[in-house]
């Protein structure tokens, strides 16, 4: 799975955000990964800025 776009994304967020998530799990990195950043979505599908895609089976 690429993540290029997402690092980046990540790393800019850091600087604006503590932690570089707006969430209870402030050392995201500690959980493992990197946060996706949502490009889209249409129906149960998203898409994050890496094209990566995803679906939500809720």
């Amino acid at each position: 799975m690429k993540t290029v776009q997402s690092e980046k994304l990540f790393q800019k967020a850091q600087q604006l955000i503590p932690g570089g998530v707006n969430s209870p799990v402030r050392a995201f990195r500690s959980v493992g990964g990197t946060p996706r950043f949502i490009e889209r979505g249409k129906g149960a599908y998203i898409w994050d800025v890496d094209g990566n895609q995803y679906i939500d089976y809720v």
